[in-house]
């Protein structure tokens, strides 16, 4: 006699109910199974817990910056921190705390449109989407909507140090192999 299968992680049985939503963000953004976003070194995967189970609320994410640019190289680890609103508001996206670029806050915090639930945010936005968008903004910095002092100023003031802070961050985060 075949074994029932073990029952699917996004059923709500266990008050608070897990967020249906995140399920279906989970199961629309697998970088397992999207050849495209592997090939070019995203990753995004919700969090695994101590016992193994997966924790929607959390996903561990890698962005690859983009190839031909300052960024290239480097592969830089991203928190997505969903709530219990999901999709009506946005995740939070977040870089280590320190990362230097002029749209992200010294906690690591991204500022970015269409991660903000008053102007930019849109429910049908996908993590793929925010990914990729996270992608561009890296070499395409929004100096209308500083979020960090030092970025800020050297990307306007002084280009070339810019330039080398940036490629001395790519550095800082290798491929992990």
């Amino acid at each position: 006699m075949a074994q029932e299968p073990p029952p699917r992680p996004c059923l709500p049985l266990d008050p608070p109910p897990l967020n249906i939503s995140l399920c279906a963000a989970a199961a629309r953004f697998d970088s397992r199974s999207d050849p495209l976003l592997v090939l070019q070194g995203f990753v995004a995967r919700p969090e695994t817990l101590v016992d193994g189970s997966a924790n929607l609320m959390v996903w561990n994410c890698t962005i690859p910056g983009k190839q031909g640019t300052d960024w290239e190289g480097g592969y830089y680890p991203l928190t997505l921190h969903f709530s219990e609103d999901y999709p009506s508001k946005p995740p939070k996206c977040k870089f280590p705390q320190g990362f230097f670029h002029p749209n992200v806050y010294p906690s690591g915090t991204v500022c970015l449109s269409i991660l903000n639930e008053d102007s930019g945010w849109r429910p049908a936005i996908t993590v793929k989407q925010i990914l990729v968008g996270i992608q561009d903004l890296l070499d395409q910095p929004n100096p209308a909507d500083p979020a960090q002092t030092d970025g800020y100023h050297l990307f306007i003031q002084d280009p070339a140090e810019y330039k080398r802070r940036v490629r001395l961050q790519a550095k800082q985060y290798p491929a992990l192999v």
